[in-house]
């Protein structure tokens, strides 16, 4: 594949034969963001555990610190006091068969995050095959399926993201933004190791962490000393 100046430039600033700390890991990849954007930094988890058996998931969602740098538009599907209870909390858009039908028919995912009261996931599960795939299916387990929608939306606001391990068994998430510097991101590294470190399930056996790897949005990845993190 071909890389561009700025990719090769990065590389250079990295020892691929290195496992770094967390800190020294992180101030790496802050020096390697060449775009002339504030590039998102992201922490990429590869676990020993099998994502096909239902005993070996590992998903939950955490409030960063310091957020992620991005305000998420939440889209909630609720009805009567709990509709106006969500607009009240700053949803971007609050509705019911209206928005799933926008969905389906008019191909619409101007939204970062779903959220459900419980009576609504009738109307919801009709987008599985949709929302599914692109990781927004609302969950009791994220949080995103609640009578308190007006909790679920603040703290969506404030930072809160969800994490899941993908068909590989890795957790890709975004732990903040270049320009929040090597302390923010830290201490929302640290929140979202901690969470995913609890989140073992008993069924895993052997080495949980197998590998941690954090990037920017257009740097290569600096592996982290997965044995220091518990």
């Amino acid at each position: 594949m071909f890389r561009g100046k700025k990719y090769q430039e990065s590389v250079k600033l990295i020892d691929k034969t290195k496992l770094y700390d967390v800190d020294e890991a992180l101030e790496v990849a802050v020096k390697t963001a060449k775009a002339k954007f504030d590039e998102t930094v992201e922490l990429h988890a590869k676990l020993g555990v099998d994502s096909r058996h239902a005993d070996q998931q590992v998903r939950g969602a955490i409030v960063l610190p310091h957020g992620t740098g991005k305000v998420a538009k939440v889209l909630v599907f609720a009805k009567g006091p709990k509709a106006d209870e969500a607009q009240a909390a700053g949803a971007d858009y609050v509705g019911e068969m209206d928005l799933c039908t926008k969905i389906q028919s008019e191909n619409w995912f101007d939204f970062d995050v779903v959220v459900a009261t419980p009576d609504m996931m009738g109307v919801v599960g009709r987008l599985g095959k949709v929302l599914g795939p692109k990781g927004l299916m609302p969950s009791p387990k994220a949080g995103t399926v609640t009578m308190d929608v007006a909790k679920a939306v603040s703290e969506i606001k404030a930072g809160k993201i969800e994490y899941r391990l993908d068909k590989t068994n890795i957790i890709h998430c975004p732990i903040g933004k270049v320009s929040f510097g090597k302390e923010k991101l830290s201490d929302n590294f640290e929140a979202l190791m901690g969470a995913i470190i609890k989140a073992k399930p008993s069924a895993a056996k052997g080495q949980y962490l197998r590998s941690v790897v954090v990037s920017t949005t257009m740097g290569p990845g600096i592996k982290v000393n997965a044995s220091k993190l518990g």
